[in-house]
């Protein structure tokens, strides 16, 4: 596999979304990006507390969601119909919560994340009350609270270029926690729900509710257990729980590393055709590519009785090498195919998108080398706008090369260690 970056948590305090939110604060997300996102989720009135705090001696950075009136509010206390929450203040369903955020400029990516876990929140709610998810309604500013940490955490790891998430075991607490419906076990029956399939682990000096239905609706959403078996730290971000116990940190660990260069094993795939036109050798190829082939080369061979033919040799991920093959025998008229495995180790490669002045845009390849990133325009882009300029291909290619190559230069200048190519908006 190719060197890339990714976040690990360690919520061996638990994890909440505040807590999400300080940690990626404190891991680089930019403080000015999540003041302004109230505002693009249209919540007129509602404010963004950003703080360093100390956590047990331990410096951490703590997000406060402040209502329009500026109270604040853990966002945990759900109440799963309008019928049932009379008398505790005004509530919103989660339907209502689906429009704001439908409503939200935000990235079609952000937007379905974010749908998810509230769906994911609502149904957990539903299971432990017996009613249909679309009834769950929580408190008014819980509720805001609740959409502003899952939008802002979602948004955040876009923030930092991160795509791969991976959690350690999560943090239950002890004993028992507060709740509209009187005192619950921990942890709170909505939020085992939605642990399942999570690591988790139990005991440890958190006393009370450690993990929030809030934050293990988006560990669901976003992680996956058991980090790679090799990397190594960038950066590390902490943050903050409303609480400050003295006998450990109530702080959730973020840590954004590279992971180390690994050898992946690949399958090769070989034949010898003598009888195929050369002319529709390009349509097999583009054939078994388009079936997940990582690799495919062709070229002249010499077979019995003086007959040239060709070999094809395709290398593809040992889940494709089906599919891989099945291209083969529909798009020649081979009538066997060789197989073996080898080890295969990349370079990190990210693909983006080069804005031109003059309209239209051309996509790049960035690869980390060892010397450091190199940039390749892609060639069929390079020829469609010589065709439309009139200028020569090989010259628009050199001016392009040297346009990518600025361009990421300034980003690994903005962001040192988290981005090898401007993001695809650029």
């Amino acid at each position: 596999m190719p060197e890339r970056m990714i976040a690990i948590l360690d919520p061996a305090a638990g994890v909440s979304g505040d807590m999400l939110l300080g940690a990626l604060i404190s891991a680089g997300a930019p403080r000015e990006w999540l003041h302004g996102l109230p505002r693009r989720l249209g919540l007129d009135g509602v404010t963004m507390g950003i703080e360093d705090v100390l956590r047990a001696s331990l410096r951490a950075t703590k997000v406060t969601v402040r209502g329009p009136d500026g109270r604040t509010e853990e966002p945990a206390d759900l109440h799963h119909s309008a019928a049932h929450a009379h008398g505790h203040g005004p509530h919103r369903h989660v339907s209502e919560l689906l429009d704001i955020v439908d409503r939200a400029d935000i990235s079609p990516r952000t937007r379905g994340r974010a749908r998810r876990t509230l769906e994911l929140l609502a149904e957990a709610e539903g299971r432990v009350h017996g009613v249909a998810p679309e009834r769950v309604a929580l408190h008014e500013v819980g509720a805001l609270d609740a959409l502003v940490d899952m939008v802002g955490v979602i948004e955040g790891f876009e923030q930092l270029d991160i795509e791969d998430i991976y959690t350690m075991p999560v943090a239950l607490g002890n004993g028992w926690v507060h709740a509209a419906h009187g005192l619950l076990p921990v942890p709170a029956p909505a939020t085992a729900y939605l642990l399942e399939g999570l690591p988790v682990t139990a005991g440890g000096p958190v006393s009370g509710e450690a993990t929030t239905p809030t934050g293990a609706a988006l560990l669901r959403v976003l992680a996956s257990p058991k980090p790679p078996s090799g990397w190594r730290a960038v950066t590390t971000g902490w943050g903050a729980g409303t609480r400050d116990p003295k006998a450990y940190p109530n702080a959730l660990r973020l840590v954004l590393a590279r992971t180390a260069p690994e050898a992946a094993t690949v399958a090769v795939l070989s034949t010898d055709i003598d009888d195929l036109s050369p002319e529709y050798l390009e349509p097999l190829r583009e054939a078994v590519t388009g079936a997940g082939a990582l690799d495919v080369q062709i070229w002249t061979t010499q077979g019995k009785k003086g007959r040239i033919g060709f070999r094809l040799e395709a290398t593809t991920p040992l889940d494709r090498e089906d599919a891989v093959a099945e291209a083969i025998f529909a798009h020649s008229t081979t009538a066997g195919i060789r197989r073996w495995t080898a080890d295969r180790r990349t370079l990190d490669r990210r693909e983006w998108t080069l804005a031109r002045n003059a309209g239209g845009s051309v996509r790049v390849k960035t690869v980390e080398a060892p010397s450091g990133p190199r940039s390749k325009p892609e060639y069929d882009d390079i020829v469609s706008e010589a065709r439309q300029s009139g200028r020569p291909a090989h010259d628009l290619a050199r001016e392009l090369t040297l346009e990518a190559e600025r361009l990421v230069r300034a980003t690994a200048t903005r962001a040192p260690g988290l981005t090898t190519a401007p993001k695809e908006s650029e």
